[in-house]
């Protein structure tokens, strides 16, 4: 088995009094670390962290931090299951590593009443396009502890899984979300499945459904349209396109009153915290994010209630037909999500990843033989 190390007092000690530990103690706005990873995550907790996330890029992240203890890990499961494929001893390593960090949570979820300390996991990429494998493979997440939220894709066949989820007593968490649409659409799918439990007595107050929009997923793609359709625009505009969509996301959640709480994800500039300080929502951050931003001297303030510049969000739709697909409520059609840019550019980078950890475990099933022991 892997070790745990705990956080030594001196870190801790800085830590909370950080600019993050201000952003929880002082405002409603919760701060998610983004990844399982349990050094990074011990970290996070330290200061006040309530969540934590995963995803195919992440558990590959983690195991290339430990390739050899998780390849051994691989080969013991092997051969406590000799039957089992390499898709099936894959999952079962995702599933150990979410296991392990949910157990870090426990304390921060009993304590919020279970409002916080939740670890997201995700479903399989390839089936981005099947609700009833999504919804399996979601139920069975759901049993690996208390405190799992199941990420499901904000595609089709993914927010049809959201709402059927979300009625069999499933925390989701909205993935592969850049837009306002999105955000809505996925919102009303766990409104739906709310709704059919409640019609049938059944209980939603240990629920805690989220909706990620990634902000700078949405601003990458943007840049990349600037490069290659050869766009013209006001460079100081792009850095904004995030978060006005979840801005306009948040407005009308809360016009709505919609139980799933906002999460922002894909930092790329501290604007994807500061500018959300306030809100009764969570940001998840990478590790290198969190520690560039306590040792930063960036303000404390709830900015969440403040608008973007219109002329910003002028710009943007000027310049770009999709960030007004993402900005308007009615910009996208559900049947269009799929295709949208930053959704295919994110689902081949998840599928690349999965594709990569399923690599990873044969290599440790054949390790190469043309190399030394």
């Amino acid at each position: 088995m892997l070790s745990i190390t705990a956080p030594d007092s001196t870190t801790m000690q800085t830590d909370t009094i950080g600019p993050l530990a201000r952003t929880i103690t002082d405002t409603p706005t919760d701060i998610w670390n983004d990844s399982c990873a349990i050094d990074e995550l011990e970290y996070a907790i330290a200061f006040g962290a309530v969540g934590a996330t995963a995803n195919p890029t992440i558990v590959m992240e983690v195991w290339k931090k430990d390739s050899q203890a998780w390849t051994n890990r691989v080969r013991a499961l092997a051969v406590e299951q000799p039957a089992w494929t390499e898709v099936e001893l894959a999952w079962a390593i995702v599933e150990e590593m979410s296991v392990r960090g949910a157990a870090l949570l426990v304390p921060a979820f009993e304590a919020s009443g279970r409002r916080a300390g939740r670890l997201s996991v995700q479903t399989d990429p390839t089936l981005f396009r099947s609700t009833e494998l999504m919804l399996a493979q979601g139920l069975a997440f759901d049993r690996l502890a208390p405190n799992i939220v199941v990420k499901f894709p904000a595609t089709v066949a993914g927010v049809a899984a959201m709402e059927e989820a979300t009625y069999r007593g499933v925390s989701i968490n909205a993935t592969v979300s850049f837009t306002v649409p999105q955000a809505l659409a996925a919102a009303e799918a766990v409104e739906r499945g709310l709704r059919r439990r409640e019609s049938e007595s059944l209980p939603t107050d240990a629920m805690g459904p989220v909706i990620t929009i990634m902000m700078g997923r949405l601003e990458d793609w943007l840049r990349v349209l600037t490069d290659r359709d050869g766009v013209i625009v006001d460079p100081t505009a792009l850095p904004w396109s995030g978060i006005a969509v979840f801005k306009r996301a948040y407005a009308l959640f809360r016009e709505r009153g919609y139980r799933a709480r906002l999460l922002g994800a894909a930092i790329r500039h501290h604007l994807h915290w500061s500018e959300l300080i306030g809100g009764d929502v969570i940001i998840t951050l990478p590790a290198s994010w969190q520690r560039r931003f306590n040792a930063s001297t960036v303000e404390v303030r709830p900015r969440m209630d403040e608008p973007v510049d219109r002329a910003i969000v002028d710009e943007l739709a000027r310049a770009f037909p999709d960030f007004v697909r993402a900005y308007e409520p009615e910009g996208l059609a559900i049947e269009e999500f799929d295709a949208f840019g930053p959704s295919i550019r994110t689902l081949r980078a998840f599928v690349g990843s999965y594709h990569e950890l399923l690599h990873h475990v044969s290599d440790a099933l054949l390790p190469n033989p043309d190399l030394p022991a």
